[in-house]
């Protein structure tokens, strides 16, 4: 089972029904553009009532080439920084919102592991990115080797927990 985060002592179904209330309140849409997540992020979304009313979109770009074509990314961005990356997951987030007409785009992307690790960026680090209406933030976490679906699951949570954190923060 993933590791539960708990923000403001909110559980998974409790944060994300929360999410979709402060979207739909707010006439705001959200795309997603995955890579390690492989559409968690989306589908935990759309197992929400309402949900039609605030996801735009949900790209699943796994593959650099992906990135590229649909979203945006740069070549020169992965090729200077790395896919997992803030510098990728900035690009992949506002490209997600554009693409879509989406008042917000959350990325994903990160080493879920087992393999794919290097000694700068190891088995547990995710890179994300949130644009909020034309506003960029990025943040790395380090999860840890806790297993490729667990890294995953800790995934989803944080951008859940964020999503609610920068939601919550708009007037």
């Amino acid at each position: 089972m993933g590791q539960n985060l708990v923000f403001d002592g909110i559980g998974d179904s409790e944060i994300t029904e929360k999410v979709v209330s402060l979207l739909k309140e707010k006439g705001y849409t959200v795309s997603f553009a995955e890579s390690c997540t492989g559409g968690a992020a989306a589908a935990r979304l759309v197992s929400i009532p309402d949900a039609s009313y605030v996801l735009s979109a949900s790209l699943v770009t796994y593959a650099n080439e992906a990135k590229i074509r649909y979203l945006g990314v740069l070549p020169e961005t992965i090729d200077a920084y790395g896919v997992v990356s803030e510098e990728v997951a900035r690009e992949m987030a506002e490209g997600v919102a554009k693409t879509n007409s989406a008042e917000i785009g959350v990325s994903v992307s990160g080493i879920a592991g087992p393999s794919g690790a290097t000694e700068k960026k190891p088995v547990g680090m995710v890179c994300f990115g949130f644009c909020v209406l034309g506003k960029t933030y990025t943040y790395t976490k380090y999860f840890g080797a806790l297993g490729r679906n667990n890294v995953r699951s800790a995934s989803v949570d944080f951008i859940y927990e964020k999503l609610c954190e920068l939601l919550c923060e708009l007037k």
